[in-house]
């Protein structure tokens, strides 16, 4: 019989769990871990630093540096939640090569999240300057685009306004039992008990008037916006029907009923983060989520500017990000680009159909860009329109000169570029990174948690770039 067998590599599971691992011995010289290591130390950090300049009590908080790397790390790779990133730091090289042996809390990571929101604003731009200084922005065709990002809400926690009305009923109905049960109760206990403070409410009690609270709050807010949008509407007819007047014409067809400000019955709001909005996903169905916008360069597709909006539709919001794309440009010393005679060259800026107005175009072009917007989408089954050669007619309405702007060689070529600029950043962001809904709540906190994952974004491109090119 033959005894012979294959031979292993020799292991001894004592050694291995007790033998102590350096992370620059393992990890490759050129890991995302070693390039922040040296990058955010010479970015100015000032924003972060001035929360802890004029408190000198207490024990000395985590080094401010190492804390920002930590959580631009985490981003980086997906890592979001801070327990997460704190059991990193107990098992992963990268994440013990940025925080040693002394690994923070989760709660000392949310913390420093939240404290320092507004300074990951002026950290986006720092990573802007370096993305500019690298030659990765050159402004030859700026695309602008928004995706839906999940918002921190349960669906279960939402309530209809028809519903909020019966359930105020219910609810005022049983407080006013139990407010009549609790009196009763405190009569016939006063003899063994004593007095009762006026706080001290029934359980039940006390937990009826709470939810009573929350949904009479979130009536009123519901109300509140549904009125703001009646005034607007108002004022719209107003306008329209004043310059019915100026011109001489009479109103077509029936009179419009009057406006109504009272929410409909399936109008929604909810608990858990009442400033997102039922919105459209891209599997066709609806969910709470944000609009998260990004302007994006064409040359290595950095983001310029990021901004997220509670509006499910982007018909407001190119001239916004274009001044918000601009400001951060002139923030971070990149310069627009001069012609032969050293005036400033328009910036093309191109956006689907989604953002086409008059207004807008007409408010890009004083900005000084030069917008490409589709004026409508194009079905599937038809052809590509062919391309123009001839001039723009100096007639006609705006969206007759942008479609015609948009079929003409140098329009058709900016525009097509459009799909490999800014909608691949979304994959990445989203499909790679796994970054599909946010984890802060509140629009304020949203946008900054939006600019943190913007900055990460800008990052990783560098990073690539520092490893193709050998040097930063």
């Amino acid at each position: 019989m033959d005894d012979r067998h294959k031979n292993y590599r020799a292991w001894d599971p004592q050694e291995g769990s007790q033998k102590r691992v350096s992370p620059q011995e393992v990890l490759p010289e050129d890991d995302l871990v070693f390039f922040l290591l040296d990058l955010l130390p010479k970015m100015d950090l000032s924003a972060f630093h001035q929360y802890y300049a004029g408190e000198l009590r207490g024990q000395p908080p985590f080094d401010v540096t190492m804390m920002v790397t930590l959580l631009v790390y985490g981003y980086c790779l997906g890592i979001r939640s801070s327990r997460k990133i704190t059991m990193a730091c107990e098992r992963n090289l990268g994440f013990r090569a940025i925080v040693g042996d002394d690994p923070p809390d989760f709660r000392t990571i949310s913390d420093f999240r939240k404290i320092h929101l507004a300074a990951f604003e002026n950290l986006f731009v720092e990573v802007l300057r370096v993305a500019g200084e690298l030659g990765m922005v050159k402004l030859g065709n700026l695309s602008t685009d928004g995706t839906k990002m999940g918002a921190n809400a349960s669906r279960h926690k939402a309530m209809s306004y028809g519903y909020m009305n019966k359930e105020i009923d219910r609810l005022r109905a049983e407080v006013k039992e139990l407010l009549r049960q609790a009196e009763q109760l405190d009569v016939e206990q006063d003899a063994t008990l004593g007095s009762r403070r006026d706080d001290e409410l029934p359980e039940e009690l006390k937990r009826r008037t709470q939810r009573l609270a929350k949904i009479e709050e979130a009536k009123a807010r519901l109300e509140s916006e549904a009125a703001a949008r009646a005034a607007e509407e108002q004022h719209r007819r107003d306008a329209a029907q004043a310059e019915r007047e100026a011109e001489g014409r009479k109103r077509r067809g029936k009179e419009p009923s009057p406006v109504d400000s009272t929410p409909e019955a399936k109008a929604q709001t909810n608990f858990t983060d009442p400033q997102s909005k039922v919105m459209k996903q891209s599997n066709k169905g609806f969910d709470y989520s944000y609009n998260a916008q990004a302007v994006v360069d064409g040359q290595d597709q950095i983001i310029v500017a990021p901004k997220v909006t509670d509006q499910a539709n982007d018909k407001q919001q190119a001239v916004p990000m274009a001044q918000a794309a601009l400001n951060n440009l002139s923030a971070a010393g990149i310069a627009i680009p001069q012609d032969a005679h050293g005036n400033p060259q328009r910036i093309p800026n191109t956006a689907d159909n989604g953002y086409f107005s008059e207004k807008a175009v007409e408010g890009l072009e004083k900005m000084g860009l030069d917008p490409h917007i589709a004026t409508g989408r194009q079905k599937h089954h038809e052809g590509p329109l062919p391309p123009e050669t001839t001039e723009q007619s100096a007639e006609g309405s705006v969206e007759e000169k942008m479609r015609q702007k948009l079929r003409s060689v140098v329009g058709k070529t900016l525009y097509a570029a459009r799909k490999s600029i800014v909608e691949p950043v979304f994959g990445q962001i989203k499909g790679v990174r796994g970054i599909r809904n946010f984890l802060l709540r509140g629009l304020e906190k949203v946008s900054a948690e939006w600019n943190l994952i913007c900055l990460t974004h800008n990052l990783l491109k560098i990073w690539r770039r520092s490893i193709s090119v050998g040097v930063i």
